[in-house]
């Protein structure tokens, strides 16, 4: 199931080596001055830059406004595990098991992408600057929603191969 929290806190609880190039690249992400930073501080709003790590995992680095819930939907993926970062605002972002969650749109192998109907009883995430969330394949998510007063969000989403 899902992992969620601050990034020390996460990072010290994955001891597998698929995720080494994602701590590494978050670390950098969230290190102030750092050249990670600097550098997701230019995406344009809308925008996605994507980056390649090592052993087959690649960061997608984001700049947007949180969507409002309706505008939301659920989501999943089978070849990789997605490791969330928020480098600068926070949002909200929904989690359910996928075993409880209807398909309404079948797998897309080229996207790596399911998409789920909605439903009302997902646990929500309060997610800031910071804070990381991982979703492994059975975890249904739904990210990027608006949150109080929530403004422009940088993240980077850190995609880490299943195998």
């Amino acid at each position: 199931m899902a992992l969620f929290g601050p990034f020390a806190q996460v990072r010290d609880q994955i001891r597998d080596v698929r995720f080494t190039a994602a701590m590494a690249y978050a670390a950098e992400m969230l290190r102030p001055g750092s050249a990670a930073q600097s550098r997701i501080g230019l995406v344009g709003l809308g925008q996605t830059e994507r980056i390649e790590l090592a052993a087959g995992a690649f960061a997608l680095d984001q700049a947007y406004e949180p969507k409002q819930r309706p505008d939301g939907f659920f989501e999943s993926h089978r070849r990789y595990i997605d490791v969330q970062v928020i480098v600068a605002g926070e949002e909200l972002m929904e989690v359910e098991d996928i075993s409880r969650l209807t398909v309404a749109l079948p797998y897309n192998p080229e996207r790596d992408f399911i998409k789920y109907a909605d439903t009302a009883v997902a646990s929500v995430l309060r997610m800031r600057t910071g804070d990381v969330a991982i979703f492994y394949p059975e975890d249904g998510h739904m990210p990027s929603l608006y949150w109080r007063g929530s403004g422009l969000v940088r993240k980077t989403v850190v995609k880490v191969p299943v195998a």
